[in-house]
């Protein structure tokens, strides 16, 4: 089989962790007889550095035409300014929207030759194997922020907003995942605070009644 790989390198590690996971590609496309074609795009602070901004047009038409897309860290203390127009962070968060990658999975399992390296007791991680699946595309992250000046000082504000569609699709998700594990399925919310979390919580609570309920907890 033949496949295109994206490769976004990124910055600080980025290049070099990228450079040995394509040594690992190369290595199953040979045991496995595949051939993994790898493409190169600038994403983060390189990109700002020759393009001024953090993903140029070029990457994500990369991304979207690639069977793939590897992605390493960006940023750096380079381009460390919380208050820089164009900041490395904005090219993650242009490859999430622009691909729609609304869910971020996660595992939590031990190696146990790492048991006694926590700082929790090793008794307590015996047997952890958790799956995070987090929404990556609404929210907080790209709500309206503004930031203005009135008689009491600077003031700031970002909007937290969901839909219900971004709310069903990422219930699914999780709760196909559980079905092939435990069952299990847990909601993290503040839903006696957050009008958000109320809407998360209804909407998760409808969906799984009516899609889930015969094989989720």
């Amino acid at each position: 089989m033949e496949y295109h790989i994206a490769v976004l390198a990124g910055d600080g590690i980025g290049p070099e962790v990228m450079a040995e996971a394509i040594n690992v590609l190369a290595k199953v496309g040979q045991l496995w007889h595949h051939d993994f074609i790898t493409e190169e795009g600038l994403i983060g602070g390189r990109a700002i550095d020759e393009t001024g901004t953090a993903l140029p047009g070029a990457t994500l038409d990369l991304c979207r035409k690639s069977d793939a897309v590897l992605l390493g860290a960006v940023g750096g203390p380079k381009w460390d300014d919380p208050n820089a127009t164009v900041r490395p962070e904005q090219g993650l968060l242009g490859v999430r929207k622009g691909l729609e990658l609304f869910a971020n999975i996660r595992p939590v399992t031990i190696h146990p030759m790492l048991l006694e390296s926590s700082p929790l007791r090793a008794e307590r991680l015996q047997g952890v194997d958790l799956l995070v699946v987090r929404e990556l595309t609404g929210g907080i992250y790209f709500g309206e922020k503004r930031r203005e000046r009135s008689d009491q000082g600077e003031w700031a504000s970002d909007l937290c907003c969901y839909t219900q569609h971004e709310i069903e699709r990422i219930v699914r998700v999780a709760a196909n995942i559980a079905r092939q594990r435990r069952g299990k399925l847990t909601m993290v919310d503040k839903a006696n605070i957050l009008e958000t979390s109320r809407l998360w919580r209804g909407v998760s609570a409808r969906l799984m009644a009516e899609e889930f309920a015969d094989n989720c907890l």
